[in-house]
């Protein structure tokens, strides 16, 4: 039979697995080892009983599965920019998206993802916790180690490079 600590415990996990999980893979890039880092967060925390005393709770959990990633990214590790999928082409106008449309969607989505998976570490992770898991900036401070203008500083300069980045390969695509 399942004690109170081990149901509470079950419990955070499943609330908060996949927010850890996107946590690691913004500073990984691979799944299979963004997968490991939250198994490894949550271990840690079982084993030390840190769990018990959690304050901030999201902010907590994204400190520790961020050190955990940083510490198990390999230290010769370069941030390449992947291949671009190059299906960049005006939508035409419809009421009703047809299978051209998603997969041109799709594809654009995709080489977002890609751009910003090309930015520096210290310009990805805050873009990914404010886009995807709508953190402020005093929180990706408190999660990140850094003062709240650091962060609005990062996030303006992602913002940048990825509208750059975006217009040039548009540019290029129908020049």
């Amino acid at each position: 039979m399942a004690t109170d600590d081990e149901v509470e415990f079950t419990a955070l996990v499943q609330r908060q697995s996949r927010f850890v999980f996107r946590i690691a893979y913004a500073v990984l890039l691979n799944a299979h080892d963004a997968e490991d880092v939250v198994q490894e967060t949550f271990l840690k925390l079982y084993r030390n009983r840190g769990w018990q005393h959690i304050g901030k709770e999201r902010a907590f959990l994204a400190r520790v599965a961020w050190r955990i990633a940083v510490d198990q990214r390999p230290r010769s590790a370069v941030s390449a920019l992947k291949p671009l999928d190059t299906c960049l082409e005006i939508e035409p106008r419809s009421s009703q998206p047809g299978p051209e449309q998603i997969t041109l969607a799709a594809n654009r989505e995709a080489v977002i993802h890609s751009l910003i998976d090309a930015l520096p570490e210290e310009l990805r992770v805050p873009l990914a916790l404010s886009a995807f898991d709508e953190m402020n900036s005093r929180e990706i401070g408190d999660i990140l180690g850094v003062p709240e203008g650091t962060v609005r500083t990062r996030l303006q300069r992602a913002r940048q490079m990825l509208r750059q980045k975006l217009t040039t390969l548009e540019a290029t695509r129908y020049a």
